[in-house]
């Protein structure tokens, strides 16, 4: 066959090509897969205590009987339908029972305030005791801001040598970031501390919170975050949203400052932006309207994070901020109510791409990964068991697992 392009002008480009492969390939690997927790739950270091999941779990459940006993009742606060409200219900009291807290953060920066030196020494070694003894997936400190550099150093470094053994869901939380200078003067201390500590390199990982204009678009004018997670040289592992620093900043009122405002979704979508494809995960932030006092501002208040959770959820944001007891409720309502609201027509799409069924509906790949994704998000969550999702899917975990990594299972 007669061809105008010759083979080694091919070869040539063809080399140039895959050079940039490979960098796009090390730049964007894809998530790294496993469970990523719902929410963070944050505590202030002077209130810590080991049997702090218990008491959230217990006070939630508490909560749940009070203002919302019964199935019934739960649906009529959340305005969720019947049917799906008994099923939201039933696992919202088992969730809280078994594992009421997925992620602890254990906050030593706004929520903690300015305590003697002497005190946050004391209080950092009694949180590396708390953590080593805590059965939470996931645990960690926030430590101040680089606004404070000595004295949030200090108790990182106080913190990580009074550890009896890291954990493996140990995570660092860096917050009010605005400069690739301050993450790249973070992992300079980390491989400091892990070589001192006797840690394997790069066994230290950090999120950071997205709280600052500078954060998002910085003094030359260019996307900040890509940067950002460059220069944290692999440590990366999630970028969390700050709700009211970041609406402060945007110079919003008081009464703006919240997670639904235009202002929140703009930021976010540059976090997902910047971040899709690294393998770096997102969590949205907090709601201040907390549901405490008389029945009728419980449920005002549970209303409104229930819908902010949900709104989180449709933006693909699968986690987000905790700061009470009681809003464990609505946290996992909302995320029950999402998974189990579409499990059906997930799994009869998911069921269609695979057996290349005429459904109504030509999916590609990469919603057929979604829909894996989705599916495996359910059960992580405890929206649906494992035998659940085999069930609707027709699919194993492995098959799931492989659509869900975009491979032919």
């Amino acid at each position: 066959m007669r061809t105008s392009l010759d083979a080694a002008t091919l070869a040539g480009i063809a080399r140039r090509l895959s050079e940039v492969d490979e960098q796009r390939a090390a730049r964007y690997p894809g998530d790294a897969g496993g469970r990523q927790p719902v929410h963070t739950c944050y505590v202030p270091a002077d209130v810590a205590a080991d049997d702090l999941p218990v008491q959230w779990g217990a006070a939630a459940l508490a909560a749940l009987e009070e203002y919302a006993p019964g199935p019934l009742a739960f649906a009529d606060v959340l305005g969720v339908s019947g049917a799906l409200a008994e099923k939201v219900h039933e696992k919202v009291v088992a969730k809280l029972a078994t594992e009421p807290v997925e992620d602890l953060r254990i906050d030593f920066e706004d929520g903690y305030g300015v305590q003697p030196d002497t005190v946050e020494d004391e209080d950092a070694v009694r949180c590396a005791g708390i953590v080593g003894v805590l059965t939470v997936p996931w645990v960690g400190i926030r430590f101040k801001s680089f606004e404070h550099f000595d004295r949030g150093i200090r108790t990182l470094d106080v913190f990580l040598t009074h550890l009896a053994a890291v954990p493996d869901g140990l995570t660092l939380t860096f917050p009010k970031v605005t400069s690739v200078e301050q993450v790249a003067a973070l992992v300079e201390l980390l491989d400091l501390l892990e070589e001192r500590l006797g840690l394997p390199k790069g066994r230290l990982r950090f999120e950071i919170q997205i709280e600052t204009t500078q954060s998002i678009v910085d003094s030359t004018g260019t996307v900040a975050i890509p940067k950002l997670i460059a220069a944290g040289q692999g440590r990366v592992s999630a970028l969390h949203f700050g709700t009211y620093d970041y609406t402060a900043a945007c110079g919003l009122s008081a009464g703006e400052q919240h997670l639904a405002h235009a202002a929140c979704d703009f930021a976010r979508h540059v976090m997902q932006v910047s971040a899709a494809g690294t393998g770096v995960r997102l969590s949205d932030g907090s709601t201040n309207i907390l549901p405490v006092g008389d029945r009728v501002a419980v449920h005002e208040a549970w209303r409104e994070h229930f819908r902010l959770t949900l709104r989180s959820l449709k933006h693909g944001f699968y986690q987000g901020w905790d700061l009470h007891p009681a809003q464990l409720v609505t946290r996992y309502a909302a995320n029950y109510a999402f998974y189990l609201g579409n499990a059906d027509a997930d799994a009869k799409r998911l069921r269609a791409y695979v057996e290349k069924a005429d459904a109504g509906v030509l999916d590609e790949p990469a919603t057929a990964q979604a829909l894996a994704t989705s599916m495996r998000r359910a059960r992580d969550c405890g929206a649906l068991s494992a035998s659940e999702v085999e069930r609707l899917c027709g699919l194993s975990t492995a098959e799931l697992d492989a659509l869900a990594r975009r491979e032919v299972p």
